[in-house]
């Protein structure tokens, strides 16, 4: 089975149109041309950018409209960078050419990077409230604004760890304070069991007779309950007491006594 054959170039531009390119060549139209320049242009830039940031590359780009308007990019500076490649190229025959250059340009940055420092170090200074005799009236106002801004913001930080610190003792005091109740609800049960136990043992000690418990005391946290302290009452028994026969007789001779002195002195 034969295929038929295909003209090489209906191939070729059957695969230009499927890919979408552009055949390339100045554009007639006007518009379209200033259209694509616009775009282009702009793609341009934006890839000069990229190369600079993901590269850490020295870019320069130089572009001239067809209207002669000058569009220009560079990550440090046009004019730094074709001087660099001024001096890169006076000398191409001598090796050690793009080491001085690439020396020049550390030095160079070297001292803007000290030319910033001591810019920092005199904000800082201007902050603390020092060397101030070097400023004019507009700085000076625009530093008490940024002053003003910065307590702004302290003090907004401080009142907001302040609400979070009193929030955290309010709820510390509540568990507190149930903590304390709870304590109070042992004592009282510790107590109530304790008189109980008390009275327990009298009525066994008494021979049946029921005694009424101590009224119960107010808990108070400096001072521990009297029952706590004091040892367990001992009531005395009937053959501690005296026997009232002696009372009565020992009671009897003193009033004789009495009488016979009466008599005498009578008499």
């Amino acid at each position: 089975m034969e295929f038929p054959k295909q003209n090489p170039e209906s191939s070729s531009q059957s695969k230009k149109i499927g890919r979408g390119k552009i055949e390339i060549k100045r554009i007639e139209n006007t518009t379209n041309r200033q259209v694509t320049f616009c775009k282009r242009r702009n793609g341009l830039l934006k890839k000069a950018y990229e190369l600079s940031v993901l590269c850490d590359a020295e870019v320069a780009l130089i572009v001239f409209s067809s209207r002669g308007r000058l569009y220009e990019y560079a990550n440090n500076s046009v004019r730094a960078t074709i001087d660099r490649y001024k001096k890169a190229c006076a000398d191409s025959s001598n090796p050690g050419s793009i080491t001085e250059a690439n020396t020049q340009f550390y030095q160079q940055e070297a001292t803007k990077l000290r030319r910033q420092i001591r810019e920092i170090q005199n904000l800082n200074r201007h902050i603390l409230g020092e060397a101030l005799s070097t400023l004019n009236f507009k700085e000076l106002k625009n530093l008490e604004a940024r002053l003003e801004k910065g307590i702004g913001r302290v003090r907004s930080k401080k009142n907001e760890m302040l609400l979070a610190e009193i929030e955290f003792m309010e709820k510390r005091e509540i568990q507190l304070q149930n903590d304390n109740m709870y304590l109070r609800a042992r004592i009282s049960e510790n107590e109530r069991a304790q008189q109980e136990r008390q009275s327990e043992s009298m009525m066994q000690q008494g021979g049946g007779h029921v005694y009424e418990p101590a009224a119960s005391q107010p808990y108070d946290r400096n001072f521990l309950p009297v029952n706590l302290l004091e040892p367990n009452h001992q009531y005395a028994r009937q053959d501690d007491q005296p026997p009232l026969q002696l009372v009565i007789a020992a009671s009897t001779s003193e009033i004789c006594k009495s009488l016979s002195a009466t008599l005498h002195l009578s008499d």
